[in-house]
């Protein structure tokens, strides 16, 4: 047996629609992977290949949770997302055998310090704080399978501030496996959130966040 000179951490995990929990390994996240998001943000959706930005694996958090409006920030924005669950690990993935290494789907909420990333943007610098922050991935129930075009929505005490289709993204699902698979090797308990559409917004203290897709149990968070 290993003997840690100090208490190993948890292993971090999400439920499922099965019996079983899904381990989380690691958390890769899409930037302006929606055409009209990329607009709203100020950037040309056909001007770059897909970037990525990660969250900490402990920073998921389960659907129905109440969380503390994070420190540090007085502008918290919502991210409603599609998150693909890894189920097979690889490298140098094929788009035409990128489906194949998902285990599954589910509604996400990228949450977003986003003074504190406009403030890292102005200074050229990462956006880590402004993303990884504790409590910052929300996630729902992982649904094992495929998923086909679906809309995607967004609401905030009821209130539609975000609504798409699936298909609207710049790099679809496959394309986003094989690209990042030649960054590193993707493995078994990856998430990947794949990018959010316009209308992100504010979030404040007492206020209840759904993020739901088509097929999908949505994620829901309250901020106290």
């Amino acid at each position: 047996m290993t003997r840690f000179v100090v208490p190993a951490p948890a292993q971090p995990s999400l439920p499922t629609t099965g019996a079983g929990r899904f381990p989380v390994r690691r958390i890769f996240c899409v930037g302006r992977n929606y055409a009209d998001h990329a607009r709203e943000m100020g950037h040309d959706p056909d001007a770059e290949p897909p970037f990525y930005f990660t969250k900490p694996a402990d920073a998921v958090v389960e659907s129905g949770a109440v969380i503390a409006y994070p420190p540090a920030t007085r502008d918290l924005h919502h991210e409603a997302e599609l998150v693909v669950a890894i189920g097979t690990g690889g490298h140098d993935i094929t788009e035409t055998d990128a489906t194949s290494h998902v285990w599954g789907h589910a509604c996400g909420n990228d949450l977003t310090r986003r003074d504190l990333q406009a403030a890292a943007k102005a200074a050229r610098r990462p956006w880590d704080m402004a993303k990884g922050f504790d409590a910052s991935a929300v996630v729902g129930l992982i649904h094992p399978g495929p998923i086909g075009d679906a809309a995607i929505t967004c609401t905030v005490d009821g209130v539609v501030t975000q609504t798409a289709r699936l298909s609207d993204m710049i790099w679809p699902v496959p394309a986003i496996i094989a690209h990042l698979s030649r960054l590193v090797t993707l493995a078994p308990g990856d998430l990947i959130f794949t990018g959010t559409p316009a209308g992100v917004g504010p979030l404040l203290p007492g206020q209840t966040c759904s993020v739901a897709i088509d097929g999908l149990t949505p994620a829901v968070v309250t901020l106290r």
